[in-house]
């Protein structure tokens, strides 16, 4: 499998030239964050920063000033980050929803970069962080991450091709994947009877506008749950239970967010995330008003994952492209914005919108 590095830009490259932050390129392509080395080279930190934001292949390479060994080049080789986008690959930055921060960040410079495939062994070896050939889930566990690290890392999207990593790694494995036609054959049919019970007791009048009620709960609950549970990374306890627990439930989403079969909720999570809303339902109201609003609800939930799924990979027509981009920017580029996903209605009530986003794809 061929390696995927995040692609940084000329400008990128040389704003990295000081002691906080420096990077070299070797033989004009590959880039590198020599920062935790400065004080580790022999000839002294100053020698590194007079190159800071260049290439090096030249001097390390020079006679007459020092000819580096081949221990030396194995050495920065641990320093590796990334790949020197050549002007090509920075003008298909323009045609693409992601801006410069993400594409400096990922490498990702078109719509063909998201199925490229991670490198697993560079990955590790780079970030100590999963090995995507071993179950990922105990490893997350046992390894104790640190907070900070761990949110840093699930947060940098890589790649596994076409198929999906290995979640659990025993019987379990099925359950953690889920087609996303499974999602209108399973609920659908709930729907349509739920609505049936609920027209049983209410004129068509009454049906119809309460349903509606309910489909328009459930934007703010997808909003609500995506923003305060799924990303409650500030508030997330720094223990190896609490760091799991976010994998499982949306983490893994956000490190491989390409993963075809962990695009949409497993019905049996779905089933316990939504008894509390189904019980909410007939606490506040008379049963077949409480039965009109919460299919109403659930349908704008088959929405949503159908829409998540599509967002992620199907062709769509302009409106839906124009969201296609603002989804992925907040995979690809801010994922403490961005929350809607099959609108940003309720981004522009609590100031949550990527606004860039959404006035450079309009502008497109």
């Amino acid at each position: 499998m061929g390696p995927t590095l995040p692609l940084i830009t000329s400008a990128e490259l040389e704003a990295h030239n000081t002691k906080k932050s420096a990077y070299v390129t070797l033989h004009h392509r590959k880039v590198y964050d020599v920062t935790a080395f400065l004080n580790e080279h022999p000839g002294g930190a100053e020698l590194i920063l007079d190159y800071a934001g260049k290439d090096v292949t030249d001097i390390m390479g020079d006679i007459v000033s020092h000819e580096h060994s081949e221990s030396a080049y194995e050495i920065l080789d641990d320093y590796l980050i990334g790949i020197l986008a050549t002007p090509e690959e920075e003008g298909r930055l323009m045609t693409t929803g992601l801006d410069k921060d993400a594409y400096v960040l990922t490498g990702v410079a078109s719509e063909e970069d998201l199925s490229s495939t991670t490198d697993f062994d560079q990955d590790y070896k780079s970030h100590s962080f999963l090995d995507l050939r071993k179950p990922l889930l105990m490893q997350v566990f046992w390894n104790n991450f640190p907070k900070e690290f761990y949110l840093q890392q699930v947060h940098r999207p890589r790649h596994y091709g076409n198929g999906s990593a290995p979640l659990f790694g025993n019987i379990l494995e099925p359950l953690s994947k889920t087609p996303w036609y499974v999602i209108p054959i399973v609920w659908l049919p709930c729907v349509s009877y739920g609505t049936y019970i609920a027209s049983r007791g209410l004129s068509i009048w009454a049906l119809v506008p309460l349903w509606c009620v309910g489909l328009f709960i459930w934007t703010f609950v997808e909003y609500m749950m995506h923003r305060m549970l799924f990303h409650m990374d500030d508030r997330l306890p720094d223990n190896r239970i609490a760091i799991t627990l976010h994998f499982l439930l949306h983490g893994v989403h956000h490190y491989l967010p390409m993963d075809k079969l962990r695009l949409v909720m497993p019905p049996a999570l779905f089933l316990i995330l939504a008894t509390p809303f189904y019980r909410l339902a007939h606490f506040l109201f008379p049963y077949h008003i409480a039965m009109a609003i919460f299919c109403g609800g659930i349908f704008g939930y088959i929405c949503y994952d159908c829409t998540h799924y599509f967002l992620h990979h199907a062709t769509l027509p302009p409106y839906l492209k124009e969201l296609k981009s603002y989804h992925l920017e907040h995979h690809y580029k801010n994922y403490e914005l961005g929350f809607g996903v099959t609108s940003k209605f309720w981004d522009v009530v609590f100031g949550t919108e990527l606004v860039d986003t959404s006035a450079r794809s309009k502008a497109a």
